[in-house]
């Protein structure tokens, strides 16, 4: 008799949880959607990736639109999921804008990215914006996962003081926001997000499993081994596979997280004063790409279906040495046109979309239902500054990685008309999670031509 599973089901052992992919065995029978006859789909998962200070706008933009674009030289790293992405041109964050409220753009446009509104002008505890697009999902949809929403970044930063012309630093250092008063803060240590993701719902146990688990070097699979080895036998061929795949490839974060922390404890150990914060690598690339692994971990397990992740603080000013860039990010972007910046800049957004890239291609090498994980995805990577030179925020570098549960046809370059605002997109992809709501922000309606 083939068995059946619930979507939500979990390993056990020792006062550890453990979420599983989707499996053959969870989508048959009991699964039917009502009065369909047809088996459930995947869920639908949106993510909003962030970067700052805009790009150099002519190395970003395809120079043809519709499916037969040629992506441009920023672009390239993508090539092997071009088909999978949509390249929007057009979109604005107007509350990003100045709006008589003079300089203070970086602030301003991590502040807006999300919510579309303007946030008030304050270095002190009185910062007010609004709610951000994920957290209108999370409070809708949230109750259906483990998380409800997860924040992730590589920057802390301060949350509170002057960190751009007189805008606080929360409005730098988030781009969620749960109310217009209060942002949710990101997590920037990979190991207590695998920890949040498959640690025991009782804090109490979850912190026993924790110290079980450092003092004999046990890995949380080996906690579920017990519980995995009873599931398998009742299951197929494929699943089988399945759960063997994802098992790996979550021994193989751990693995990554622990030597990633160790690294981090030696060079404190050599150079103790230097203040590092606990288990953060000091590997900027090795940190970028955890935390994307670390997001797909989520989705595959449907942890939750709503994501955040700012992949530097907006005004950061990084150096980038991996391309050759030892120049602060922030510091180049103030060009004044000169070529050899503009080159130093171009690097930078070259890297971080490749990162991006090998990110997009791991959801779409993994699979979910009859198709992938990307395939149930939306994830949307952009800037709420356009150029950094100037400080523009109409015409955002914005991409859309993903099908959105079918409902998105990928592979265009689509150019909207001047000053749409991008929280139309963000209505379309609320629909898409199930979560609709009549306006966000600034927004005048639904983002046309997603679907072709």
């Amino acid at each position: 008799m083939k068995t059946r599973l619930e979507r939500r089901t979990f390993l056990k052992g020792m006062g550890t949880t453990m979420a599983l992919p989707l499996l053959d065995a969870m989508l048959p029978g009991a699964l039917l959607a009502a009065g369909t006859g047809a088996a459930a789909k995947p869920p639908v998962r949106a993510a909003f990736v962030f970067f700052p200070i805009g790009a150099i706008m002519p190395s970003w933009t395809p120079e043809k639109t519709g499916a037969d674009y040629e992506l441009s030289p920023t672009l390239a790293p993508l090539a092997k999921v071009k088909s999978e992405l949509l390249v929007l041109g057009g979109l604005t964050q107007h509350h990003a804008r100045a709006n008589g409220d003079g300089p203070g753009d970086h602030a301003r446009s991590a502040a807006a990215f999300l919510t579309g509104e303007q946030p008030v002008k304050t270095s002190g505890a009185n910062i007010r914006v609004g709610v951000s697009v994920d957290q209108v999902a999370a409070e809708q949809i949230g109750s259906k996962t483990h998380l409800p929403s997860l924040e992730l970044g590589t920057e802390r930063g301060r949350s509170a003081g002057n960190c751009d012309s007189g805008y606080s630093c929360a409005y730098s250092n988030n781009i969620a926001w749960k109310n217009p008063s209060t942002p949710v803060a990101k997590e920037i240590n990979p190991k207590l997000v695998f920890e949040r993701m498959f640690g025991s719902g009782d804090e109490r146990e979850s912190a026993a499993a924790r110290a079980q688990r450092i003092e004999y070097r046990k890995s949380i699979l080996d906690l579920v081994a017990e519980d995995a080895s009873r599931l398998k036998g009742r299951l197929g061929q494929t699943d089988r596979a399945k759960i063997d795949e994802y098992f790996q490839s979550v021994r193989e974060l751990e693995q990554r997280i622990a030597r990633a922390a160790a690294a981090d404890e030696s060079r404190q150990a050599k150079r103790p004063e230097l203040s590092l914060p606990e288990g953060v690598p000091g590997d900027m690339t090795e940190h970028i790409r955890l935390m994307y692994d670390l997001l797909a971990l989520a989705f595959q397990t449907d942890s939750t279906r709503v994501a955040t992740y700012m992949v530097a603080n907006e005004g950061s000013n990084r150096t980038y040495p991996m391309v050759g860039v030892k120049d602060g990010h922030h510091t180049l972007s103030h060009h004044g046109n000169d070529q050899k910046k503009i080159e130093q800049i171009q690097k930078i957004d070259k890297f971080l979309v490749g990162e991006f890239a090998r990110f997009v291609e791991k959801l779409h090498a993994t699979p979910e239902g009859q198709g992938t994980l990307l395939d149930n995805c939306m994830v949307l990577y952009g800037s709420g500054i356009a150029d950094g030179n100037g400080h523009s925020h109409h015409n955002l570098p914005i991409i859309l990685a993903g099908r959105g549960g079918g409902t998105i046809q990928p592979g265009r370059h689509v150019v909207h008309p001047k000053n749409t605002p991008l929280n139309n997109l963000f209505l379309s992809m609320l629909d898409r999670v199930g979560a609709e709501v009549e306006s966000l922000g600034d927004s005048t309606a639904r983002l046309g031509q997603l679907d072709g």
